[in-house]
């Protein structure tokens, strides 16, 4: 083709074709629209914690933090210690190692939860009434004192008949303490366990649409995570996957799927030696939450393991290596949240994410240049890959092992760049720079 020349452009079409297609996909674009908004774009905690609500005070984040801490000093006490247990690359724990005892220092816990289920037990109604109330003051307390995790709430019992009241209940007296106290904060997460069916979930959505209708709140303002604990929350009875029917249910409230490790497997008749979040059942339980979840704005958090790092040396470094193992692997299935059930799960808990982000960060910054530069590369990446760069950088901004300077001076792109090309559903670009 020569150099100039002009090509005729020629269609046989008519235009009402367009416009007839376009009318009839109309209710499927906002349909669309409506159930896969894509990611919402904000933080997500690397982890949730879990505190029994007559054991959660005010001040849970930074004993949590200073015991994670003096595990660190008493059974690896520098670097190279750390490396050895992890089998890391020296030069990566160095660095590791540096920003997990600045985060426990800075940010121990980034997502807290006051337990009023299996972890609290069945009380009688006037102490569980009490400890509801007590958990508002102390988590309104928390954040007005800047002691806080950035995200904190409840898990209140399920919704089966034997304790739904007493689950409404306790979930009524903490939001009353907590609007009473000054209103609800930013950070507040709600856990409803054990869920079954998507009814379930539907009546969760309609208790917190009369609270808010109660206490004047914006309608939608509260929203909730989904506990996937049960065999027939992944598969209904009429072999659809019921935990697609529950994210809808929740009428846009459901914020997260969370599995439960050890009673998902039990459900199932796994011994009790063999529950562990690398069971090919917890596999095939988190993928389909995955794919129910994707485009949704839910996030699907992993669940724990419940081999704790006490006693002496050895067997805290071989709890470790099993904790720091799990959550590597998790990581790289794309499951960004996971439970700890201990302060001495702390330190393995950011050696794993940070060492994650700081091993692939060079190499993704470099790609996602090239990308927003239209040069070339190794890599062929589409819009679909930058999102996922952009996303893989700003969860490494968010947590801590990554920083600011570092990102902008690898990839040449600010942060509202980043989020551009990770959410261009929602104002962002999803082409590169030109």
């Amino acid at each position: 083709m020569g150099q100039g020349r002009q090509e005729r452009v020629v269609t046989s079409l008519a235009g009402a074709v367009t416009e007839e297609i376009g009318a009839g996909l109309a209710p499927v674009d906002a349909e669309l629209e409506r159930r896969y908004p894509g990611d919402p774009g904000t933080r997500q905690p690397v982890h949730t914690v879990y505190v029994p609500g007559d054991a959660f005070a005010a001040d849970t984040p930074r004993a949590w933090g200073d015991r994670a801490l003096a595990a660190l000093d008493e059974h690896a006490p520098d670097a190279a210690s750390l490396a050895a247990v992890l089998g890391l690359d020296r030069a990566l724990a160095e660095d590791v190692y540096g920003r997990v005892r600045a985060k426990l220092e800075r940010e121990p816990v980034e997502d807290l939860r006051v337990d009023f289920e299996d972890g609290y037990g069945n009380r009688p109604d006037a102490e569980e009434d009490e400890a509801a109330a007590r958990a508002a003051r102390l988590v309104a307390e928390a954040y007005a004192e800047g002691a806080a995790a950035p995200y904190t709430g409840i898990r209140m019992k399920c919704m089966e008949a034997a304790v739904r009241d007493r689950g409404i209940r306790t979930l009524d007296i903490f939001l009353t303490g907590l609007m009473d106290a000054g209103g609800l904060p930013d950070g507040l997460v709600l856990t409803l366990p054990k869920v079954t069916y998507p009814e379930q979930v539907a009546a969760m959505a309609r208790l917190l649409g009369a609270f808010e209708e109660a206490r004047g709140l914006e309608p939608g303002r509260i929203g909730f995570e989904i506990q996937i604990e049960t065999s027939q929350s992944i598969l209904a009875a009429d072999g659809t996957a019921a935990v697609a029917r529950m994210i809808q249910a929740a009428g846009g409230r459901a914020t997260g799927l969370h599995y439960g490790t050890f009673d998902y497997s039990a459900c199932l008749g796994v011994s009790a030696a063999y529950q562990a979040s690398d069971h090919p059942a917890a596999d095939h339980a988190k993928a389909v939450m995955q794919v129910a979840a994707a485009g949704t704005g839910v996030r699907v958090s992993d669940g724990s393991t419940n081999v704790l790092p006490v006693g002496p040396t050895d067997r805290v470094h071989d709890a470790w290596r099993l904790h720091y193992g799990l959550t590597r692997r998790a990581l790289a299935r794309a499951y960004y949240q996971g439970w700890d059930l201990h302060p001495g799960h702390l330190p393995t808990r950011y050696a794993a994410v940070f060492a994650f982000y700081r091993e692939g960060f060079e190499r993704a910054a470099v790609r996602l240049a090239r990308y927003a530069g239209r040069a070339g590369g190794d890599v062929l990446d589409e819009p679909a890959t930058a999102r996922a760069l952009s996303g893989y950088l700003l969860r490494g901004l968010d947590c801590g092992a990554l920083d600011a300077a570092e990102v902008s001076r690898t990839a040449g792109l600010a942060r509202a760049d980043l989020e551009g090309f990770a959410s261009p559903g929602r104002g962002g670009r999803a082409d590169p720079v030109r």
